[in-house]
């Protein structure tokens, strides 16, 4: 093929990806935006391991992990303000209501501002008198060196979790490419930092925990501030627009994605908590290497779905099922493409590692062939979740996660303890099965309405 015709061909390619209706055109260009910007995210985050591996040992490097994930349970604190803010705004944007959008945002800034405030002070009384060692298991790092590391790690990730409301509003206005931007920016500068104190100073576990928890919540901060001094300044958060009457709205959906929160916060965050207790640290830095670099077709196909989640309510708002079904449709393609994408990864995964992080860590392949097939899994439903959650549909979602955390608790405690880490990432394979069920057949119960009762509430 001449390069002539290889132009044209690319001209009418990207000429044919923004023609169709405009809720379709939207997504189509934030993916792409979405795409490029999380390439640079990969990139980074692949820079980061053996940097940080060469500034920390990898004990600490473990409890760094390991600390992060305990903190996530924390975020459970928004009782789901912000995914019942994120469909409530689409459904005011859609009917063209900007006063009640306008409420809508004050009210739950305020409502989170108090709560993530009161929080932070009960964590500041608290924390001098945790006992960090025996609660990371750990005799290497002392407990005062942890007692600021969790200061740190905790105070900014609760101010990170209210100022990312920015990104809420972002992708209710179906610009989730944007709000994308953020995460990767944040750890560029971080790198950049990192790259720095490597060079001139001492690893310390202190030094990378403030850079690691600051730096994201001031580009948040500064988004923040650009964006409702501009483009959303109809929008902007004001006393005057607090009503906490409409608190039941958005606690009304809010509530049932704060069980969510909760239980995939059990389900996901506690895996670096048991392994450590079950195995050690360096088992907790094996099991997230190989979940990170595995985890990459789930990272595009997330970029994808994300973007659907606001057009998605919208489309529901206006009955427009038509688009729906096209839109599963091509989604489940893409889920059978990354399936294959993820197959071939794991397959080459020794050669990678050992090419990425050298003999620093020894990382085992039925680990990486366990976490392998539990993201296939994931894949497979993961189109399936973000519908329902557009749709606002979640009472039957209680029940299936539900039973995901009674699967997953008793049988992580057994496997985990006979064979470590290995049990504790295959309990949460075992543990996925109700969602594989029971997902898809509600989804297409409603886009086929055909949905009645626990179906359709």
């Amino acid at each position: 093929m001449s390069k002539t015709r290889i132009i044209n061909y690319l001209v009418q390619y990207f000429h044919n990806i923004f023609k169709g209706q405009e809720r379709s055109v939207k997504a189509k260009k934030q993916i792409l935006f979405s795409i490029a910007i999380k390439g640079i995210s990969i990139v980074v985050g692949f820079v980061f391991v053996p940097l940080i591996l060469n500034y920390l040992d990898t004990e600490r490097y473990g409890i760094w992990l390991t600390l992060s994930s305990i903190i996530t349970w924390f975020s459970f604190f928004d009782i789901g303000l912000g995914n019942g803010l994120r469909n409530r705004l689409t459904e005011a944007i859609a009917k063209d209501n900007k006063i009640l959008a306008r409420t809508y945002i004050s009210t739950t800034y305020a409502i989170l501002g108090c709560i993530f405030g009161l929080i932070i002070m009960l964590f500041l009384i608290i924390n001098p008198l945790l006992n960090w060692q025996k609660i990371l298991n750990t005799s290497t790092v002392g407990t005062s060196e942890l007692t600021i590391v969790s200061l740190f790690v905790f105070v900014f990730f609760i101010l990170r979790f209210f100022f990312a409301l920015i990104g809420t509003i972002l992708s209710a206005h179906q610009r989730p490419a944007i709000k994308n931007t953020f995460g990767p920016l944040g750890n560029i500068i971080s790198l950049c930092i990192i790259f720095f104190l490597t060079r001139t100073t001492e690893g310390s576990l202190i030094n990378l925990a403030a850079v690691l928890s600051v730096v994201p919540v001031f580009v948040l901060i500064g988004a923040t501030l650009f964006f409702f001094s501009r483009d959303y300044r109809e929008y902007r958060p004001s006393i005057k627009y607090v009503d906490l009457s409409k608190s039941k709205d958005l606690l009304g959906l809010g509530v049932k994605f704060f069980y969510f929160q909760i239980a995939s916060i059990i389900f996901f965050s506690t895996t670096n908590f048991l392994i450590a207790q079950f195995s050690n640290q360096e088992s907790v830095a094996a099991y997230n290497i190989a979940y990170k670099y595995l985890f990459v077709p789930s990272m595009i196909q997330g970029i994808i779905l994300m973007t659907f989640w606001s057009p998605v309510t919208d489309a529901y708002v206006r009955k427009d099922y038509d688009w729906i079904k096209r839109v599963l449709k091509k989604l489940n393609l893409l889920s059978l493409g990354l399936i294959i994408t993820l197959v071939f990864l794991t397959i080459i995964s020794p050669s990678i590692y050992k090419l990425w992080i050298g003999n620093s860590v020894n990382i085992e392949f039925i680990l990486s062939l366990i976490i392998a097939i539990y993201l296939i899994q994931d894949i497979i439903i993961a189109p399936f979740t973000i519908f329902i959650n557009g749709f606002g549909k979640l009472k039957l979602g209680i029940y299936v996660i539900t039973g995901k955390l009674v699967i997953f608790i008793p049988l992580a405690y057994l496997l985990g303890k006979n064979y470590g880490a290995i049990g504790v990432v295959a309990s949460m394979l075992f543990a996925q099965f109700p969602a594989l069920i029971f997902e898809p057949m509600q989804v297409y119960k409603l886009i086929n309405n055909k949905a009645h009762g626990i179906w359709n509430q």
